[in-house]
């Protein structure tokens, strides 16, 4: 499993990660429960490869967050998206210390807390994250 082939798809809860690829759209097997399907281009999807965090000098790649929690957690979960408001404004600093505090909510925050979780309940390989950002600066 790839970060890359890891989507979000709006409207709908969880994650996915995508299959194959059909004319209409592709088709996506849930990280939760196995269930595959189609999805085509009137849901909107967002690759978590794509996806980046808005911190005062630059947009950090999701990937690279995910990997900051990972190392703080030692490949454990990290604190749950439903704690108190400044609980995960304070964990979030921890991790991404520079990050936006205007442009990045804590709605952000929950999401992006979240989507680890479920990664880490999905047995993704957190370490391929710093392999792949190793490679991109070769």
């Amino acid at each position: 499993m790839k970060i890359d082939k890891i989507i979000a798809i709006s409207s709908k809860p969880g994650l996915y990660e995508i299959k194959s690829q059909t004319k209409g759209g592709v088709i996506v097997e849930s990280l939760q429960d196995k269930k595959r399907f189609p999805v085509n281009s009137v849901h909107n999807i967002s690759s978590l490869s794509d996806i980046a965090i808005y911190t005062y000098e630059e947009e950090v790649p999701l990937k690279d967050v995910f990997f900051n929690i990972f190392k703080k957690e030692e490949g454990k979960k990290a604190i749950d998206h439903k704690s108190k408001k400044e609980d995960l404004l304070n964990y979030f600093s921890e991790v991404l210390p520079d990050y936006d505090e205007e442009r990045v909510y804590p709605s952000n925050i929950k999401k992006v807390l979240q989507w680890y979780n479920a990664l880490v309940d999905a047995k993704f390989d957190f370490s391929s994250l710093e392999e792949e950002k190793e490679a991109e600066e070769n």
